[in-house]
């Protein structure tokens, strides 16, 4: 019974249940994908057009007459790399639905610049023009899983839990590095690093489990290469994330996230955290406040049919955008 329990709780999406899902789809005609795809993109009617505007304007910001570049391939030029496999898999998702002849630019990995040509992103800065980082929603299993059971925030500890990785003995993550420099030992934490290099050897800890997260009202969600792939299960939680103002989106939007309403802001230079965690420690009220918001903001991912909707209109669109086909969909694009 305690092994079963412990399946019935696992937080993470299960990579056996996802690969095979790839492979099915891998199999499966792409000819009779396409043939589904005006029934796909006209299906919109089901949902509120609304905001399904609003969200694929969001990812999708390209104008009329917008050029492809010298590094567009077609669609049946994509091959899967020996490396991000996941992005790969993500991506052919939704691309199998159209001709294959389209063309288009894939940016695969952590992405933290803005190409000058549009491209296929999974994760954009925020700040600036960012119109040529198209947004789809990649490396997913990985990001985008939630808590499934959790118990309520007044019966966690009254702490700021981390673990995570600072660097290796070749390259730093220095903003991580000076959090642990300034709150390693600072008695309403419980930090560690679970790498080699990146800081000393005392702070190395090993790794917890999200339900061991799960026994701490605050977890920590720092940057990492790009976004912080802990802030939408933390999210998901009766806990709190805990972070800066964030640098870099997927399609999670972190653009659009409120400090202080959906998480809890701190200063850049972490100055004011421990002020910040005593503040919500001794106002109960504001932070379930801050989780009820939260788990609304995360509801709104939950809509299979709706997700898969939008990935085909941020595509549709990219290829109208670059005048490669008409609109399908009547969204107005």
């Amino acid at each position: 019974m305690p092994a079963l329990m412990k399946i019935f709780r696992y937080h993470k999406n299960i990579k056996f249940f996802y690969y095979a899902g790839c492979i099915w789809r891998e199999l499966y005609p792409k000819f009779l994908c396409r043939i589904m795809l005006k029934n796909k993109l006209t299906s919109i009617t089901s949902f509120d057009l609304e905001y399904l505007k609003y969200r694929l304007n969001y990812y999708n910001r390209l104008s009329d007459n917008t050029s492809l570049g010298e590094g567009a391939i077609t669609l049946d030029a994509l091959k899967m790399p020996k490396r991000s496999r996941v992005y790969y898999f993500d991506t052919v998702e939704f691309t199998r639905f159209f001709p294959p002849q389209l063309k288009a630019s894939f940016l695969f990995g952590d992405i933290t610049h803005i190409p000058n040509e549009p491209s296929i992103t999974k994760s954009r800065p925020i700040k600036g023009d960012n119109t040529n980082s198209v947004i789809l929603k990649l490396e997913k299993s990985r990001h985008f899983m939630f808590v499934k059971y959790d118990k309520p925030f007044v019966e966690k500890k009254n702490m700021l839990i981390w673990r995570g990785v600072t660097g290796s003995k070749t390259q730093n993550r220095e903003h991580r590095i000076s959090f642990m420099k300034m709150y390693f030992n600072n008695p309403v934490c419980n930090l560690g690093k679970i790498n080699e290099g990146g800081g000393p050897d005392e702070w190395k800890r090993g790794k917890l489990t999200i339900d061991q997260h799960l026994d701490y009202k605050f977890i920590l969600s720092l940057e990492g290469n790009d976004v912080a792939s802990n802030l939408k299960w933390v999210m998901s939680s009766n806990s709190i994330a805990v972070m800066p103002k964030p640098k870099y989106e997927t399609w999670f939007m972190e653009g659009t996230l409120k400090p202080d309403y959906h998480y809890i802001e701190i200063k850049d230079d972490y100055s004011d955290l421990e002020e910040k965690i005593n503040f919500y420690i001794q106002n109960t009220d504001k932070a379930l406040t801050i989780i009820k918001n939260a788990h609304d903001y995360i509801n709104q991912f939950r809509v299979k049919e709706r997700e898969e909707l939008l990935s085909l209109l941020v595509l549709e669109k990219y290829f109208v955008k670059t005048d490669q086909m008409k609109p399908i969909s009547s969204i107005g694009i």
